[in-house]
């Protein structure tokens, strides 16, 4: 008997059309998944593109000796989509919230402020560890969340975790002894 070659282990190998055929076999029963935990179609788009994404980076990790590949899928969208619902527990929807509970915007300082508090900032920023500033420039100017932190920088979930978190622990230090904090706001847990 002739085995097809694994749809995931041509992905992983990078083969011209392998990504397209993981999607026309698996993008059903990973449509049925996302939709089920989804609040709206558009919602469910962006899970299943994202669980595809992270299907395509974890192809070469599929073993036919563990699960086959319909298990394999499924693990991951279940996986991906736990992820979101996290996410989405996290941040409040803005819409349920009433009026009178959301702040008002603050005034925003004058320019000569602004470079003031900026320069404070940097100078404090530069203060810290090179792997602390690493992990935040990632998070805060360009984005990442801690998953795709550790995937770039190659460091463990949890360690990026704990700089990002010693980080901004020290930067608020560094910044309430120069008095460049307010006292109203919030602390980071230490």
């Amino acid at each position: 008997m002739v085995h097809d070659p694994s749809i995931l282990h041509m992905v992983a190998r990078g083969e011209s059309g392998a990504m397209q055929a993981c999607m026309d076999r698996f993008g059903g029963l990973v449509w049925s998944l996302a939709r089920r935990v989804t609040r709206s179609t558009a919602e469910a788009d962006d899970a299943v593109q994202e669980i595809f994404v992270d299907l395509w980076r974890s192809a070469s990790r599929f073993d036919p000796s563990i699960a086959n590949e319909t298990t394999f899928v499924a693990m991951i969208a279940r996986r991906r989509l736990i992820d979101r619902g996290r996410r989405r527990q996290r941040r409040p929807d803005a819409a349920a919230l009433p009026d009178a509970a959301q702040p008002a915007a603050p005034a925003l300082p004058d320019p000569a402020e602004r470079r003031e508090e900026l320069g404070r900032a940097t100078a404090a920023f530069e203060q810290l560890r090179p792997e602390q500033q690493r992990v935040l420039q990632l998070a805060i100017y360009h984005g990442r969340s801690h998953e795709e932190i550790s995937r770039a920088t190659g460091l463990p979930l949890g360690t990026v975790k704990t700089h990002a978190r010693r980080g901004l622990i020290k930067l608020r230090q560094i910044l309430e002894a120069e008095g460049a904090l307010e006292q109203g706001l919030p602390r980071a847990r230490d």
